[in-house]
């Protein structure tokens, strides 16, 4: 049979078929490809065609044969780790609507079409609370490339107002730092650099920063961040506010542990305090959020020491029940 123009791209098409169609639950037979190639203006007999899938197999593509044909068995993602991967894109408060509708389509195609259908039954992104800023992916990218060279940014700082336009921090000031790392807390992305200027070091969500620019200077803080532990710091900073980070001494119930150990991490001291109860020791940035958290925990938790911590407290509470009509304590 005379070969006919497309006859190089055969065996590609062979992956395609392979990859799109089957599974371990779905097969394609040989009589299948041949009128496949076809479609494509392709002829192929069907010697060509175990030839080719040997030679596949021989590259090193997991196919199969099975009793209904053949069918690719394994491949790089399986499916349940893809699984996890759409429910974390669709859980990602930073990522768009948008992108994360991309991302998951994207996802599909590392799997047969039939299982695709079963990644596309869980997206459910359409009602959850996703940032505004398109250009996050962008961001992100030049911060890496910034971290990856020893380089500094520049940027601009930004808040949303009522009508959902952006307003630049300080009168459009241009901000310059050193980023050293990018974490995930508290559903948003943020990045930990050290201003010069303020000579300590801060973080800044990535979707509020915008016209971010490498700048051709050598990063600074490069000794405070060779000691330093932002799996520490993160777990200090609440929601991601700042504050004077004291040391703080808390009084829980036994039955609240697990709290302590999820917000604090499994390195804490827990001192027991009586039968009932226990200490722990911690560093924390005092914020508002901070004492927010410990009111979510109601009368589970004490703040022990040190005393101004303890009226900083007491003073929210306080102003909190004059707003709502209430007298002082």
């Amino acid at each position: 049979m005379p070969k006919s123009a497309n006859q190089k791209i055969k065996i590609l098409y062979l992956v395609k078929f392979l990859l799109e169609q089957t599974d371990v639950e779905h097969s394609l037979t040989v009589p299948e490809m041949i009128s496949q190639l076809q479609r494509q203006g392709i002829s192929a007999e069907r010697k060509s065609i175990y030839d080719d899938l040997e030679t596949l197999q021989n590259f090193g593509l997991d196919i199969v044969k099975g009793k209904n044909g053949y069918f690719l068995a394994s491949r790089l993602f399986e499916l349940p780790e893809l699984k996890l991967l759409v429910d974390a894109v669709q859980a990602s408060k930073f990522i768009t609507l948008k992108k994360s509708e991309e991302l998951i389509a994207k996802i599909e195609t590392l799997v047969s079409q039939n299982e695709a259908k079963s990644l596309h039954r869980q997206v459910y992104v359409g009602n959850r609370i996703k940032t505004m800023n398109e250009s996050i992916y962008y961001n992100i990218d030049k911060i890496h490339e910034a971290i990856i060279k020893n380089l500094k940014i520049c940027f601009y700082y930004f808040e949303y107002d009522a009508k959902k336009q952006k307003q630049y921090r300080h009168g459009e000031k241009l901000y310059q730092v050193s980023p050293y790392a990018l974490c995930w807390s508290d559903e948003n992305y943020y990045m930990i650099a050290f201003d010069a200027e303020a000579q300590q070091v801060k973080h800044y969500r990535v979707d509020k920063m915008d016209k971010i620019n490498i700048v051709f200077q050598e990063r600074d803080g490069k000794e405070i961040f060779d000691a330093f532990d932002i799996a520490v710091y993160t777990r200090g900073v609440f929601g991601m506010f700042g504050g004077d980070e004291e040391r703080v001494t808390l009084r829980l119930e036994n039955r609240m542990v697990g709290i302590a150990l999820d917000r604090f991490g499994k390195e804490i001291s827990i001192i027991p305090d009586g039968e009932h109860h226990f200490l722990i020791h911690i560093h924390v940035k005092v914020s508002p959020q901070f004492l927010a958290w410990i009111f979510g925990l109601g009368s589970g938790i004490k703040i022990v020491s040190p005393e101004h911590v303890k009226q900083s407290y007491v003073s929210m509470l306080n102003e909190n029940l004059k707003r709502y009509g209430g007298e002082n304590s």
